[in-house]
């Protein structure tokens, strides 16, 4: 399986390398830039999983980078920032960063920051990507009509949550989505560890399928999350 790769824009070397370090022991690729100018260049040239960018840069400025990554798509940015004033991070995520970290970092932190933004990445493309109509046994999702049927009949008063969890589901038959990522997926927002709203999604999804079939299409995994019953 191809590695997520990641592109390092930051001018200082220890940070730079020590970021890199840090992210192959995670099982990432890297390209390294230490200059804006060099990161524009590597830019033209690959395509990136995440930015990791640093704003105070030679040549090119770090909002310069932001700018022409937007330009080329939507490959996730995480700012690397001395600023920790809330105008400045407001003024971040408004000209098109995904995500900011303050320094001095924790690693970890970032670990966990880019995690999040990968995650958030690969469920968008799934979701942008998909088919209009998903079929599992006698289970059918429609798009086009925001439906979900079950031998035919609609499953009565669905909302947009539980169509999202179902679709996503759906998509990936057999697959096991820990909570958190069936979560972010359906409201579209960071997990925050909570798990009830979530369960109780879930438990209300059942409870339509009940009314109308006692066969079960989806299986809980205890400790992990969920997935369609095989």
């Amino acid at each position: 399986m191809e590695l997520n790769k990641i592109l390092i824009v930051e001018d200082d070397t220890n940070i730079n390398n020590l970021l890199k370090e840090a992210l192959m022991s995670e099982n990432y690729a890297c390209g390294q830039a230490f200059s804006g100018t060099e990161a524009r260049m590597l830019l033209a040239m690959e395509s990136y999983s995440l930015v990791l960018l640093d704003l105070m840069l030679p040549g090119i400025s770090g909002e310069g980078v932001l700018e022409e990554i937007r330009r080329l798509g939507n490959t996730p940015v995480i700012v690397l920032t001395a600023k920790d004033e809330l105008d400045e991070k407001v003024s971040l995520l408004t000209k098109g960063a995904d995500d900011y970290i303050t320094k001095p970092f924790e690693i970890k932190e970032v670990i966990a920051r880019v995690q999040v933004q990968l995650r958030h990445a690969a469920l968008e493309t799934s979701r942008e990507t998909g088919k209009d109509i998903l079929s599992y046994r006698e289970l059918t999702l429609d798009r086009n009509t925001f439906s979900v049927s079950i031998s035919g009949e609609v499953l009565p008063k669905i909302t947009k949550q539980e169509f999202a969890i179902l679709e996503l589901l759906l998509r990936h038959p057999g697959q096991v989505f820990s909570k958190e990522d069936i979560f972010e997926y359906a409201w579209d927002e960071p997990y925050m560890g909570e798990t009830k709203t979530l369960d109780v999604h879930i438990s209300n999804i059942r409870k339509k399928m009940k009314i109308i079939t006692q066969e079960e299409y989806i299986e809980t995994v205890w400790g992990i999350g969920y997935r369609l019953h095989s």
